[in-house]
Order: C-alpha cells, then structure tokens, then sequence
C-alpha cells in the first residue's frame, strides 16, 4: 500500500513539474512575441520620423535678397509639386531679379514676381494648374501663386500673406490661392515692405512709391540649421474684424 501511495505521489509530482514548464515555456514565448512586436512598432515610427525629417531637410531653399533686405523661402514640392517647379524655372533663370513688389497692401499681401520698375508686365511662361486643394493655408508668412479670376491662370506673379487669409484658401474647385511655401527668415523684411508708403502709377493701385526691387534670387544648395529667430517664428496674426472684412473684398489678382 505504501508503494503505491509512493508511485502515485512521484506520478503527481511528475504532472505538476510538466504543467510549470509547458506553462513557463508558453509565458517565455509570448514575452517574446511581444518583445518583438514592440521593436517592429518602435522600428515603423523611428522610421516615419526619420523619412518626416528628411522630406523637411531635402525641401527646397530659395534666397530673394531685395532692396529692403533678404529673405529666404521654404518650399513646399510634395503638396504644390507643379508650382514649386514653376516657381523654380523662373528662379533658375533669373527671372525674378529686377522684378518689383508692385502691390502692398498692410494687414493683407505684399504681391510681386511680374513687373519692373517702370510698371512694365514681363513676359512669362505659360499659366500653370491651380494648386490651392493641396491643403495648406494662407497664413502669415506662407506664399501663394497671384492669379486672374480664371483659377488657371497664375504664372510668376506671387504674394506673401502679412496675416491668416482664410478668405483665400480653397473651398471647392474653382476657389483658393496655392499656397506653396513660407518665409522662414526674413519675416521682418517683409513686414518691412508691408510698412512703405504707396501711391497710384497709371491703372494700378497700392504701388510702393519707392520702387522695392529683387536685386538677386537664387536656390540655396546648403542644408537648412533650423537656426530661426525668434521674431521669425512668430504665431501668425489674427485678423481684426475690419481687416477680414477687407480681406474678403480684396482679391490677390495678377495686376
């Protein structure tokens, strides 16, 4: 009898040891498998980061240095990638160098990229695809192609919002300025231009009474070093209530 109590405890001791390991090796694989998993997410979104950080350094530069100082634009070839190239072909070719900010107006654009000094329009390319649905917005700082009523018709002319423009951004088709990049050093020169003193010369309105001329524009083949000013990165100003009224009635048509 007592052999038998004997085997049947070692067969019982058996079956438990068994049962721990089964259990332990199970517990050891899910760890595991789980350990794995969240390597595979970390490994997904430092890459989504890294992919992010390196569309945002390959975007392309463009240096304007103007008779009120120099500026330099981010441009945005992923969301507005027909009128970064267009952009970019007048650059290239030292279009823009001579051109005139020929249309200031305070609390709403500074326009330029069509005329000389002598109010003279220049001959361009042909107009390009309204690219205003690509979801970016008018905001402080951001450039948006100038154009006629005819929502295709922008070629080189473009302006720089002083303010959020929301009466400008795309509605439905038809509607909307293409944004396609943004000032990110050399706001104060902008605010500069928008403070000058403007007259009427023949049929056009709002004409800096000094000329503002674009003395040199190029690419900037250098990596950016995120070393922005302060008064650079400032949030973009809201308009006062007469001001997008003003907003509203004004259009940034190609004068």
């Amino acid at each position: 009898m007592k052999r038998h109590w004997t085997i049947a405890l070692t067969l019982s001791l058996a079956v438990v040891f068994l049962l721990c390991g089964t259990l332990a090796a199970e517990t050891e694989d899910k760890d595991a498998a789980e350990q794995t998993a969240e390597k595979g997410v970390a490994a997904e979104e430092k890459k989504a980061v890294e992919v992010e950080k390196t569309d945002k350094e390959s975007n392309p530069l463009v240096v304007f240095e103007t008779t009120k100082g120099k500026m330099t634009i981010e441009l945005y070839p992923k969301e507005a990638p027909i009128t970064v190239e267009n952009f970019l072909t007048y650059v290239k070719e030292g279009f823009y160098e001579g051109t005139v900010f020929h249309r200031v107006i305070p609390r709403f654009v500074i326009q330029g990229g069509g005329m000389n000094a002598d109010m003279q329009r220049l001959k361009t390319h042909a107009p390009i695809k309204n690219e205003a649905d690509n979801g970016l917005k008018n905001l402080r700082g951001t450039l948006s192609m100038a154009r006629t009523n005819d929502p295709h018709s922008a070629t080189s002319q473009f302006f720089i919002n002083l303010v959020d423009n929301k009466a400008l951004d795309y509605t439905k088709p038809g509607t909307g300025y293409a944004v396609f990049g943004k000032v990110i050093r050399g706001l104060d020169v902008v605010d500069a231009i928008a403070a000058v003193q403007t007259t009427t010369k023949g049929q056009y309105k709002d004409v800096p009474a000094e000329p503002i001329a674009v003395t040199k524009a190029y690419v900037k083949t250098e990596k950016k070093t995120g070393e922005i000013k302060a008064t650079e990165e400032e949030a973009p100003v809201s308009e006062t209530k007469a001001a997008d009224k003003k907003a509203k009635e004004e259009k940034a048509t190609d004068n």
